[in-house]
């Protein structure tokens, strides 16, 4: 009742108090609000006259006053014919409805609705707060007292009035418009990761471990390696051939989901990352994370992929899920790269060494050994060179002299470089990111040159 001045005297002590609120709802609202408006306040006035189209009664009607906050607590007060209806009711429902109609159209006529959102009104609602004074002829209340409203015809009455003030306030200040369309955009965005959040499966209140992997019989997490193998085939080689005490072997299927830019509530719904997640026993966090490793079951964690292209990929996808999702192994030196060899040089024996089979992990080892042999007195064409396509084609005692077992392997591993943090960040969402295709044409311009690529 604006303009109106309450009075409350006590009488005992003679302590007064008054109350006036000159400008109606908009100081009512703006000096309990908590936090300050995203926008400026709307608000407005309308009631029935007696020429009213919509079967409204003459005299029916609202006066609001709302405000749009990003964070903090919100401020809701609703009336009808001056009663405070504190569990709401048809009229508060009418605000909603006509505030999410007069945004949506908002956000449909400029066309600011990103791919794959949908919107709702809680997301609209969900920031607002409001002050709303109904009037509504003969209303019908829930209960003795009348703490909410059920009249139907007054969603209508509210929403008829509403939505077009708010429509037309948007369009006459468009930046205004554009900040309120990408507040309620982010809340429905936040809306539906929460909806589509997948927890990690669980059986009997506990993790099940996934029924590839074949794990090891240890249980002291400082000898214990995980093998993250591409393939069933190089999986089975890997399970024959590895030392069943302390190493365990989990098969990757195909490639994995490239994560840089997925959500941490998402993750579990890739099958590939559920397994490795559950294998090691920890959730994937951030860098400012402080993540639970107690539950770590492996001191290393070996990416093992084929020496060739497409195992480089591989390799590149899993380093961008744990940088991502598990930055914390990385950092406390659990993660690590297998090198596996590319030539296998069968030697002949010459002089007192006898015939050999030798490893060579890419072109430059070649051309040292075949050039060792030569000077230990081995005939030209002698020796015989195979190249592995794949650590399918190694049989298991070969993958274990190469690349399993400890005093022969090589196991290369993974930490943060001379770059620091952020700019590691920017190098890999070039890299990695959806939208980067032209910063990644730029440095193939630039460095494609310094590349060997095996076609």
């Amino acid at each position: 009742m604006p303009g109106v001045t309450v009075t409350l005297k006590h009488e005992k002590t003679n302590d007064q108090q008054a109350w006036l609120y000159k400008g109606g709802l908009r100081d009512y609202l703006l000096q309990s609000l908590p936090a300050d408006p995203l926008i400026p306040l709307f608000e407005g006035e309308r009631h029935a006259g007696s020429n009213e189209t919509e079967n409204f009664a003459e005299g029916e009607g609202a006066a609001w006053c709302v405000a749009f906050t990003e964070e903090g607590p919100l401020l809701r007060e609703s009336y009808v014919n001056l009663i405070p209806t504190v569990a709401g009711g048809t009229h508060e429902a009418g605000l909603k409805d006509g505030l999410f109609g007069a945004v949506k159209g908002f956000i449909e006529m400029h066309s600011l609705l990103p791919k794959g959102v949908k919107l709702m009104p809680d997301d609209v609602f969900s920031r607002a707060s409001f002050v709303l004074s109904a009037k509504v002829l003969d209303p019908q209340f829930q209960g003795q007292t009348k703490e909410r409203l059920n009249s139907r015809d007054a969603l209508r009455l509210v929403s008829t009035y509403v939505k077009p003030g708010l429509e037309l306030w948007l369009n006459q200040h468009v930046d205004f418009g554009r900040k309120l369309a990408e507040l309620v955009i982010k809340q429905a965005q936040t809306r539906q990761r929460a909806s589509q959040k997948v927890e990690k499966r669980k059986g009997s209140g506990v993790a099940v471990l996934p029924g590839k992997l074949t794990d090891c019989e240890s249980k002291d997490i400082t000898l214990n390696e995980l093998f993250l193998v591409e393939g069933d085939s190089a999986g089975g080689s890997a399970k024959m051939g590895r030392d069943k005490e302390t190493q365990a072997v989990l098969p990757l299927r195909g490639k994995v989901l490239n994560t840089w830019e997925v959500d941490r509530d998402r993750l579990f719904a890739n099958n590939e990352i559920h397994d490795i997640a559950v294998a090691l026993g920890v959730d994937p966090h951030g860098p400012d994370a402080n993540p639970d490793l107690t539950q770590l079951r492996y001191g290393k964690v070996c990416i093992l992929s084929d020496a060739d292209v497409d195992g480089s990929h591989i390799q590149v996808l899993l380093l961008t899920l744990f940088f991502r999702h598990f930055p914390k192994l990385i950092e406390r030196g659990h993660l690590y790269v297998a090198k596996p060899p590319l030539f296998r040089v069968d030697a002949p024996a010459r002089g007192k060494k006898p015939a050999a089979k030798l490893y060579a992990l890419d072109e430059g080892e070649l051309t040292a050994i075949l050039d060792k042999l030569r000077k230990e007195g081995a005939r030209e064409g002698s020796w015989s060179i195979s190249r592995f396509k794949g650590l399918g084609e190694m049989s298991a005692e070969q993958l274990w002299e190469t690349t399993l077992a400890p005093d022969t392997r090589r196991l290369l591993p993974v930490a943060y470089g001379r770059l620091d943090f952020p700019a590691t960040v920017g190098a890999m969402t070039k890299l990695m990111g959806k939208g980067e295709a032209a910063a990644r044409r730029e440095l193939m311009e630039l460095h494609g040159d310094a590349v060997e690529v095996d076609v």
